[in-house]
This record gives C-alpha cells, structure tokens and sequence, in this order.
C-alpha cells in the first residue's frame, strides 16, 4: 500500500463509504478521520497545531501526537520515551486492503512484539481497533490515548459523560509545573463522585461535564470503572450535532483518564495554541506517573488493578470500537448505551431524547 504525507507525516489510508482514516506510520497516530453523518462529514479527533518539522528538537510523540494512539507502558518511563516506543518509533504495514491495515513493531523497551489493527465495515460509522503482543514478559501497564478537539466549540458546548464509576480523582502529584510555563486549575490529588464538581485549587469546583472550560489550563483525572456494572465500558462526548462514543472491555482497560489540554502548556512546541483539546484515554494504569508506579497498585483496596502481567501463556490483547451518530438538538449529554441487538446500541441522554448507533459492541467484550 502506498503511503502518503498528512500534516507533515507519512501516513497509511484505509476508508469505505463511511469513514476515512490516517495512520503515522511513525507511533501509528490514527488522525485525521472523518466519518460521514448523512450529508455532513464530522472530524472529532485532534491535529496538533504544529508539524512534526516544528518540533524536531521533541521525542516523537510529541512531534506527531495526534487522534489516537497506543501507549506501552503508558506514562513516562525513566529509561526510555514517554508511553514507549510503540507511540514513538515507526511501525511497519504488514497487511493492507482499502479499509484496513495491520501495523507491527518490534519494541525493545518492552521486549515485545506489537502488532496493531485497524478497520471499518460498511454501514458503520465507525473505527474499530484491536491491539495484540507477542513475548510480552511481566507486569506492565497500557493504555489508548484518543485525543478530541473541541476548540470550535463555545464555552462548555461539549458535554462529556461515561459508563458508571466507582473511584474518580486528580492526579495525585502536580501535573503542570509553573517552572516550566504551565498552568492547572484543579486541586492536587482531590477525590470527587460526580464529573459536574471536580474541586478546584482555589477552593471552587469545576463542571468538567462541560468542555471547554473557557480558561487556560492543563489537567488531568482519573475515573475507574464499576465492575459491577458489566464488561462493556462506554465513553461519551456530545460535540455539535453528534456525539463520539468509545467503546471498550473494563476488564482490560478498567479506568479512562481525562486530559483537559486548553492552553495550559506555553513551552514549545504547545505555545499555549495547544486549545479545546480533551484525551479519553481508556487505560490499566495509575494515571500517566509509569510502570513503577502503577505497579505498586494503589487502587487495591477498590478492587482495581493497575497493570497486568503476561507471561507465554498470558499475552497483551484487548480491542477498541470509536463510534459517531447524529443526535437531535435536544440530546443534551448521554446518560445510558443500552444494547438494542448485536450491531445496535440505543444512547439516552438525561433529557430523554434518543439515538440509535450502528456498531458491533461485541467485537470490544467477546
């Protein structure tokens, strides 16, 4: 399969009638993809305003950071670049057809082999995905790292909710350093039980329900999923018009993290024009703070583990579903994703009004 340049780096194509997709060969990025609402083509995922010749002085991941990628381990590492060398180095195609590839790497930080794919089915608005490793040896944590931008959006447009939680709390340590020109808004290592009243450092709290928050700032929490409430996690934003959904097994991924990035970072290459952005990365970690950390398991006493450990008989493997529909002006913010059959799930907002999405939910739980 040819490749071609998009946004400054070489990029595999896949698309169908409904959905079209651009893979960095270099950290295997998934940005830009446009999928097809009736007449309208929507782009929920990020670009960073910079191109990866702007910022060569940067590990790659920070010159290509774009839509969704895969981290392992996820978070920094002491020895090696941030969410490892699959969101870093270059992976190589081995399968392609017009609406999927397969990408590989051979990653020596883990030691492992990873290979990645991705694909569309007709009729869906939606991109499937399916991460698998081969000689992956003892614990680790992983995670995805879509990344949306909302930037268009007024003050608060977007609306983001997720499947039930039974622990959610800011990063424990202080996530943007004055020292380095960044800026967070939110209170070091607060607990909170609902998305509309995260406590803030100033003593207020934020409705991180409603995005963006019309200030600058760079934040992060972490929301660990109900086991309780089944295998099938959900994550849901409302941008104008449609909501993206993102799908997965909490038993792999058992907590999401939110990354508010509004103009907190004034470092280069971010210069503060990094705006309206939010990552929805659903994770097996303690937050972005590595392998170490997440490896002393904090999160024991809820019953949640933070990592995983794989040996011959137990490899890395877990699969992904990101879905687009249309919702009507009155759909306000998703409360419930009940299954109507196998390829149906039926979004209710707390409004009440009602959307009907194509996706085979069972691809990410079976």
């Amino acid at each position: 399969m040819q490749t071609r340049e998009v946004h400054g780096a070489p990029c595999v194509h896949i698309e169908n009638d409904d959905v079209e997709a651009d893979i960095t060969l270099t950290g295997a990025h998934i940005s830009p993809v446009r999928f097809r609402l009736g007449n309208r083509w929507v782009s929920p995922y990020s670009i960073p305003p910079w191109q990866p010749a702007e910022a060569v002085d940067h590990d790659p991941i920070l010159a290509h950071i774009r839509g969704d990628f895969f981290c392992l381990p996820f978070g920094e590492q002491p020895d090696g670049p941030l969410h490892g060398e699959v969101s870093n180095n270059s992976w190589t195609i081995e399968a392609a057809a017009p609406d999927s590839v397969v990408l590989s790497i051979d990653a020596s930080d883990v030691q492992a082999h990873v290979t990645k794919r991705v694909h569309l089915k007709p009729g869906h608005t939606v991109l499937y995905q399916q991460i698998e490793s081969t000689g992956l040896q003892g614990s680790w944590n992983y995670g995805t790292h879509p990344t949306l931008d909302l930037s268009h959006l007024a003050t608060g447009q977007g609306r983001i909710s997720t499947s039930p939680m039974i622990h959610q709390s800011v990063n424990p340590t202080v996530f943007s350093d004055p020292a380095r020109g960044e800026h967070q808004i939110l209170q070091v290592g607060a607990t909170f039980t609902d998305l509309s009243s995260v406590p803030r450092a100033d003593g207020s709290t934020l409705d991180l329900s409603r995005y963006p928050a019309g200030e600058a700032h760079e934040d992060l929490v972490m929301l660990v999923n109900d086991p309780d409430s089944g295998p099938l996690g959900w994550s849901a934003v409302v941008f104008d018009g449609y909501v993206w959904l993102a799908l997965k097994d909490i038993r792999a991924l058992p907590m999401t993290l939110l990354w508010q990035s509004d103009g907190g970072r004034t470092q280069s290459p971010w210069n503060g024009r990094h705006v309206g952005r939010i990552g929805v990365e659903d994770v097996c970690s303690f937050f972005a703070m590595g392998r170490e950390a997440a490896l002393d398991n904090f999160l024991a006493d809820q019953g949640v583990t933070t990592f995983q450990t794989f040996d011959e008989s137990h490899q890395l493997t877990f699969a992904t579903a990101h879905a687009v529909a249309a919702v009507p002006e009155t759909f306000d913010i998703v409360d419930t994703v009940e299954p109507v059959d196998d390829t149906q799930l039926l979004l209710t907002s707390r409004s009440g009004a009602t959307a009907v999405t194509t996706v085979d939910w069972r691809f990410v739980v079976d």
